[in-house]
């Protein structure tokens, strides 16, 4: 199997890496990146993209039977601009998954938030229910959301709020509804790769429990 992976380097997406580079499953892997990074594993193909190039997607994901995504930014990266924020979060996923339709990618997986939806007056869960919306509309053949919360993992970049966060609420995690329990990096990853194995048609969207379940 084919596969093309956006969002490497980010807590996610660098644990899908390494998953795929162990897994035989896939004979070769498009790592997608905005500039040049080290890549472990001879089956994996470094492929640099503009983002703001829609031809640069088609590129990138040719050949492709599987997508996934796991890209995001955070407020203090764009210097707290929602508009750039916006052309990062909404523009990356909307352009990719038009590729992945006039493609013909059989399966694309990407990560939203919990708490996601249109309707929500929080700029960054109303967003991640507007990208939900855009890949709904385009009618993969398979497409899923993972809509994990608090995420556990080290990450590279520094995130004090985060780190403390990650020690608090795993504690008072019994107390929450299952849907908003924190959960860790390695299992959403594991479960976006499990299920690129054996995905089902249509439009499906992982809470906690689900996203476990394909562990």
């Amino acid at each position: 199997m084919k596969i093309t992976l956006f969002g490497s380097s980010g807590l996610i997406g660098n644990k899908i890496l390494r998953l795929l580079e162990n897994d035989n499953t896939f004979e070769n892997v498009n790592v997608v990146s905005r500039r040049p990074i080290d890549l472990n594993s001879e089956k994996c193909n470094l492929k640099i993209l503009d983002f703001s190039d829609y031809s640069s997607y088609l590129r990138v994901i040719d050949g492709s039977e599987v997508v996934l995504a796991a890209i995001g930014t955070t407020q203090s990266q764009v210097s707290f601009n929602k508009k750039k924020y916006r052309e990062i979060d909404f523009g990356i996923i909307s352009q990719a998954v038009r590729a992945c339709k006039e493609k013909n990618v059989k399966h694309f997986s990407f990560v939203s938030s919990a708490g996601a939806d249109i309707n929500n007056k929080s700029f960054y869960l109303r967003l991640k229910g507007e990208i939900e919306k855009e890949v709904e509309l385009q009618q993969i053949k398979s497409s899923s959301v993972y809509r994990p919360s608090l995420l556990i993992g080290r990450r590279k970049e520094n995130r004090f709020g985060e780190k403390i966060a990650q020690i608090i609420i795993p504690i008072l995690s019994f107390l929450m509804p299952d849907n908003y329990k924190p959960i860790k990096a390695s299992d959403v990853a594991k479960a976006m790769v499990n299920e690129s194995k054996n995905y089902r048609d249509g439009f499906k969207i992982y809470h906690y429990n689900k996203i476990l379940s394909y562990c």
